[in-house]
């Protein structure tokens, strides 16, 4: 449980990047099925996933040495 709360916004990150990334897919996606990203939906979902992590961490405020005590 304290994982979780102390990866809060990067978890919300990744799923609400997974949505995006499959809606992208849905959407968007490739015609000609040749697109690394976007012709399969799990590759989509999970690149979007990732984006979305890494998207969201840069907001998270890192606890300094003192806030830990």
């Amino acid at each position: 449980m304290n994982f979780i709360n102390n990866h809060k916004l990067t978890l919300i990150g990744i799923v609400i990047g997974a949505i995006a990334g499959y809606l992208y897919y849905y959407y968007v996606g490739c015609a000609s099925g040749t697109c690394a990203i976007t012709s399969k939906p799990l590759n989509s979902t999970l690149y979007g996933a990732m984006m979305g992590g890494l998207l969201l961490n840069l907001f998270k405020k890192e606890k300094t040495k003192t806030e830990e005590k």
